[in-house]
């Protein structure tokens, strides 16, 4: 009876040490640096890495990264000249805005719209789990959860830009919207709650009309809107603003009430979003979307909204 308990107890030993042995070789063994050092998709954002000198950052201590694929940072205008070409503290910059200072998975994020988040750098970006779809800044986790040593990453199919300034700032450093940095001026002119209101806190969501859009509307150039009566300016802008954060992901088909109390319709669809006024004769296209602002996400359309 001795010689079989002993038995026993050597195999029950022999088994716990077994298990314990495979649990530990399931454990990551990668860090983040050496994940995104060893899959294909992510050879910008070694780039990156490499430009900022973030690998040791990204091999100690806990943290969650958003990670940006090659066709992502593409998307973005930044390929491997341009990442290198880049000053250091702005490649630093754009990284450390997908990094967060905790492991966060994505069963552990709430389940709402526009949580902010503050990054590795101090910025804030917007989480929504929405259906079980997660998305940062209007980016979408396009594969959750993959494990590393020392944190846990989430592809992501867009790069997180941070934030430059406030709406009227980021609209003043992109000379395909400087008509409507003008026609901001001619309002606030008559009505200076119109920059108040598009400098302030926020939070905002802004269709910006490009120059081309003014143009088709009537306003060649600058001298025609500083000729138009600043009420008529403030009346078609506060039509273009919504009182609340809205990236593209959380924008749904329907009417919208603007800052000007009238409504705009927004319609989604697998190639797009449109956005219609009610005395347009037809929907104004989204072509550049989730633009952060410190104060607002920016849309770009293709024509003014008419209230």
């Amino acid at each position: 009876m001795r010689t079989l308990l002993k038995s026993v107890l050597l195999l029950l030993a022999a088994v716990s040490l077994s298990l314990q042995g495979c649990k530990k070789d399931e454990e990551p063994q990668q860090t983040i640096a050496d994940v995104v050092g060893s899959d294909s998709r992510f050879t910008l954002l070694r780039a990156a890495v490499t430009r900022a000198n973030l690998g040791s950052a990204l091999s100690t201590g806990t943290l969650t990264v958003f990670a940006p694929t090659d066709d992502a940072f593409r998307a973005a205008g930044l390929d491997a000249n341009a990442i290198n070409a880049a000053p250091v503290a702005t490649v630093t910059a754009i990284l450390q805005n997908h990094v967060l200072g905790t492991t966060t998975r994505s069963s552990a994020l709430p389940v709402a719209d526009n949580t902010e988040v503050t990054t590795l750098g101090n910025g804030k970006i917007y989480v929504t789990n929405r259906n079980g779809v997660v998305s940062v800044n209007g980016a979408r986790v396009i594969q959750a959860d993959v494990e590393a040593a020392n944190g846990v990453i989430h592809v992501v199919d867009r790069v997180i830009l941070p934030a430059t300034g406030n709406v009227v700032q980021v609209a003043s450093g992109n000379p395909n919207l400087s008509l409507l940095v003008a026609a901001v001026n001619r309002a606030a002119s008559g009505n200076p709650a119109v920059l108040t209101a598009l400098t302030g806190p926020g939070p905002l969501t802004v269709f910006a009309p490009t120059n081309a859009a003014f143009t088709a509307a009537g306003f060649a150039n600058e001298a025609a809107i500083n000729a138009a009566p600043p009420a008529t300016l403030a009346n078609i802008l506060l039509y273009h603003v919504v009182p609340a954060r809205v990236f593209s992901t959380n924008l749904a088909n329907g009417d919208v009430t603007t800052a000007q109390t009238g409504r705009v319709t927004v319609a989604v669809s697998g190639t797009g979003v449109t956005v219609k006024g009610a005395r347009n004769a037809t929907a104004a296209n989204v072509t550049a979307a989730n633009i952060v602002a410190t104060n607002a996400v920016v849309h770009v359309v293709d024509q003014v909204l008419l209230p």
